[in-house]
């Protein structure tokens, strides 16, 4: 199953069964991203990316020299470890994405705000082969282009549950990525890129793995 068509599953079952107080500002936030999304704002491909770290939830510094070293890099950015749609994301890009980028020697990683001890959760519990790494401060999101903040009635909705995301993520901000695939060169040129401003919309695997192959000059079996 596409990955779009879980997420696609997801929405139905909380049409089904969420308030539909509660779903009209789960959707209403989403397109309103949509309606105000800045592409211009957004990393491009042919854009030189500068020097960056990333913190590994399992420890270490995850550089973009060292994650070029040995070929491309492929960043898939989510909101974070409770999230239900990375939830379904990241185990699917485990079996449908993960396998071919190593087969042509490039290096996954998902990257979210979240704090690492908050963060390392979401790796261990789909046992994920792949790297997932924090973002601190949000630094390389907001480079990109690629940051949200929930309106005011979403955030007033969260506060009226107990809720903060800026105590969830350990950022103490609203501010979170939209879901993003940036795909950068041996050379640290950005090759490939898909933004998606709502979060139940995302990149499936293929596209990612057409860039990549490109890049590396490895022809599709």
């Amino acid at each position: 199953m596409s990955l779009n068509q879980q997420l696609n599953d997801l929405h139905a079952e909380r049409v089904r069964t969420w308030d539909p107080a509660v779903l009209k500002i789960n959707i209403d936030q989403r397109q309103t991203l949509v309606e105000t999304a800045d592409p211009t704002a957004w990393v491009k491909a042919g854009d030189a990316v500068e020097p960056f770290v990333l913190k590994d939830v399992e420890g270490g510094d995850l550089t973009l020299e060292s994650l070029t070293a040995k070929g491309p890099a492929v960043l898939i950015f989510f909101r974070f470890a409770g999230c239900p749609a990375c939830n379904i994301a990241l185990p699917y890009y485990e079996k449908a994405l993960a396998p071919a980028l190593r087969d042509v020697g490039a290096t996954l990683v998902a990257v979210s705000p979240q704090v690492p001890e908050r963060l390392v959760e979401i790796r261990q519990r789909h046992e994920l082969s792949f790297k997932v790494a924090s973002d601190i401060g949000n630094e390389l999101g907001r480079r990109f282009g690629i940051l949200y903040t929930a309106d005011d009635v979403s955030q007033a909705a969260q506060r009226a549950k107990g809720g903060f995301i800026g105590d969830t993520t350990g950022t103490g901000t609203w501010e979170l990525p939209q879901p993003a695939v940036v795909v950068i060169g041996h050379d640290r040129i950005v090759r490939f890129v898909d933004v998606s401003p709502d979060w139940l919309v995302r990149t499936e695997a293929d596209p990612v793995i057409a860039a990549v192959r490109d890049i590396t000059l490895v022809p599709a079996e």
